[in-house]
């Protein structure tokens, strides 16, 4: 599959879930992330809905994925709202088995500075949790890692360093537990790109997440806004061994859609069409 069919769109919430597997269909988008948590895509509504979705999906040729809120903390270690941490993420999971989602985007939550450690392998045993029960629904996850905060802040995600990133997926190595690589966090750190692409195993990933950056703070500018050198980002991605799709988040959807030429155009500089 040539590069552009392989740049999907992340709607987010932006519109219900049926409308954007039609939305997506019309323009020729073939991978699409949506958010399933609030209305348009109330999470309770979703069950009733999901055969639905899966007949829109083999109608029209979309490959659906779910994405998780990263504000859910899946680093949870309270009463009650652990055991609801890990309801949540077998919601998505029953979710995508029946809606014939191709994946689910999960997060290794976060921590306050003081329970780093406490948070961090809280957070590790229910993903391990969590990907036991995707393997008997024969369901796929895919681990983003997440931004840096500012290091004034108080909270900070997991799953966001290089070493946070290699210590999740040498402890997590189940089939179904794979990748995806947002390369604008990545465009934070000191290593960057290409630091990440060249130490992780690009071959477990499944979805390259988009966006622009200026390197600094969490930012999803369009492409050709920031600093982020998109034509070394394919040529290394793509020599790495990556051979999953590529996701559009940042702007409006109009924007996400334009924004794949934009792309096609600096990969074919490096001789990638």
């Amino acid at each position: 599959m040539d590069l552009f069919r392989r740049i999907g769109v992340d709607l987010g919430r932006d519109m219900p879930a049926e409308d954007a597997i039609r939305w997506a269909a019309h323009n020729a988008v073939h991978y699409l992330d949506v958010q399933t948590d609030l209305a348009p895509n109330a999470l309770a509504s979703m069950p009733d809905r999901a055969a639905g979705l899966r007949r829109l999906c083999e109608e029209t040729g979309v490959n659906l994925g779910l994405h998780t809120l990263s504000g859910v903390n899946i680093a949870e270690v309270s009463p009650h709202v652990s055991d609801a941490a890990d309801q949540y993420l077998k919601s998505y999971i029953d979710l995508a088995r029946d809606c014939g989602a191709g994946w689910v985007i999960v997060h290794a939550g976060y921590h306050f500075t003081g329970d780093y450690k406490l948070r961090r392998q809280a957070g590790l045993e229910r993903l391990q949790r969590a990907v036991e029960y995707a393997e008997k629904r024969d369901v796929t996850l895919l681990l983003e890692n997440t931004n840096r905060e500012p290091g004034t802040a108080e909270v900070h995600y997991l799953c966001c360093t290089l070493e946070e990133c290699l210590w999740y997926f040498d402890n997590l190595r189940s089939p179904n537990l794979r990748m995806a690589f947002t390369a604008n966090h990545a465009h934070l750190y000191d290593e960057g790109v290409a630091g990440f692409v060249d130490a992780l195993d690009l071959t477990r990933c499944q979805e390259v997440r988009l966006a622009d950056c200026h390197g600094t703070v969490e930012e999803h500018l369009r492409p050709g806004e920031g600093t982020m050198d998109f034509a070394d980002m394919f040529a290394r991605i793509e020599a790495a061994g990556f051979t999953g799709h590529y996701m559009n988040q940042f702007g409006t959807a109009e924007d996400m859609l334009e924004g794949r030429r934009y792309l096609v155009e600096q990969a074919r500089t490096r001789g990638i069409s």
